[in-house]
């Protein structure tokens, strides 16, 4: 067990290192689609020139057979431990082609996760945008691709919410088909309406990391010293995703 930690660290370590060294690539211009508009394949990223991008990056590539089909690894390297993702094609393509497209460009890199949720009902560490006030995202919009078979959530007799399991991976976004950068972590069952979009799994060594900035709450501020959402009282910072 020591020498698991101890090979956990020292991956850290190197990782960490690593961070120095890159830079974020620089944007080319978008492929596909007219001049300012969405590309043309079928994820039809959208510019949102009214939300810029908070770090410069282009649109994804978007083409006609977008893979739907197999799973993608990203390791998200925190200070506070390595969160593994599985990315699931099947369940949403063109969200996880986004997010390894961001990955790829270094957009999640030297980042915080700016907001967790210990509501009851509502358990989730919130990540992605590398303002560090929940506002921002990377200057595009994409469709939802909704889950659909989600249990009933037993704390609503209505039946509308239903259970995002602890360990899934789901994208924020601020209405219908706004998808962006900010993604979260789900640490514990949790009762959502099924209004955003699953693309993958937080594997149980991340799950470890998570329960580790739960277990630290919420920071406390001069009007609200017991707070159940808001930043995580243990800083949270994605040194590098890779």
């Amino acid at each position: 067990m020591e020498d698991t930690v101890v090979r956990t660290r020292a991956v850290m370590v190197m990782l960490a290192v690593a961070v120095s060294a890159l830079a974020v690539a620089p944007a080319p211009a978008a492929a596909g689609g007219p001049p300012g508009g969405p590309t043309s394949g079928p994820c039809a990223y959208t510019p949102t020139p009214d939300d810029p991008a908070v770090r410069p990056v282009p649109l994804p590539r978007d083409p006609r057979h977008t893979p739907s089909r197999g799973t993608v690894t990203v390791t998200l390297v925190t200070n506070l431990g390595l969160i593994p993702l599985t990315l699931d094609r099947a369940q949403a393509p063109c969200t996880v082609q986004s997010f390894l497209h961001l990955t790829r460009h270094g957009f999640y890199n030297r980042t915080i996760c700016h907001r967790l949720t210990t509501y009851p009902t509502l358990k989730v560490l919130q990540c992605g945008d590398p303002s560090g006030t929940g506002e921002g995202g990377p200057g595009y919009r994409y469709k939802d691709e909704l889950p659909t078979g989600l249990p009933p959530a037993p704390t609503d007799p209505t039946g509308a919410r239903k259970v995002y399991a602890r360990g899934v991976l789901a994208m924020a976004n601020a209405g219908p088909d706004t998808n962006g950068s900010q993604f979260f972590l789900v640490f514990a069952d949790s009762a959502l309406r099924p209004n955003y979009t699953i693309f993958g799994s937080v594997r149980p060594l991340g799950l470890h990391t998570l329960d580790r900035v739960a277990a630290g709450g919420v920071a406390p501020t001069e009007d609200d010293p017991a707070p159940v959402d808001g930043a995580p009282a243990l800083r949270t910072s994605i040194l590098l995703a890779l």
